[in-house]
């Protein structure tokens, strides 16, 4: 008798296609006529973590929105980018962001608190580390578990993988 079907639950975000968003923003950067001699840069600081610096506060912003359009592009959720509030710092404008990986305990507990009271009956999430296991007898019930969701919004991206 083989296990019960199961699938995990998990947020994670693929660092290369991130780094090509970013890549593909910063010459974009480079070479656009509204950020000529506006100082706009975006580069890694850290494993995690990307910072973005202007002159001015608006440029700062726009050359945000230009790395959000580019990560979008490439089907990464915004989800997963924690961007701060731009902040002066001597001459220059900056923004940190983070990038989100793995569920957080509590919205984990939230996600699980969910299951058990709208999914089918038989159904149980197990928290692991920062994902959680999907099990159940059926699974037609696992599809509905994700449809249900995928509905929701925990201010995470969620991705669905292991489906066994």
């Amino acid at each position: 008798m083989a296990a019960n079907p199961s699938f995990d639950i998990v947020s994670k975000v693929d660092r290369q296609e991130v780094d090509n968003a970013l890549r593909q923003a910063e010459k974009e950067l480079a070479t656009r006529f509204d950020f000529r001699g506006t100082g706009a840069e975006i580069a890694w600081s850290g494993e995690e973590a990307i910072g973005l610096q202007a002159e001015t506060e608006e440029r700062v912003r726009a050359a945000l929105d230009v790395f959000k359009e580019k990560l979008v592009k490439r089907n990464i959720s915004l989800k997963s980018l924690d961007a701060g509030d731009p902040r002066p710092s001597g001459k220059m404008f900056k923004i940190d962001c983070k990038v989100i990986q793995g569920i957080e305990t509590d919205k984990a507990k939230a996600i699980s608190k969910k299951i058990r009271d709208e999914g089918p009956k038989g159904v149980q999430a197990q928290i692991q580390g920062d994902q959680l296991r999907v099990t159940g007898k059926k699974r037609d019930d696992l599809q509905a578990v994700i449809a249900l969701l995928k509905g929701e919004d925990f201010g995470v991206a969620l991705q669905f993988n292991n489906y066994r």
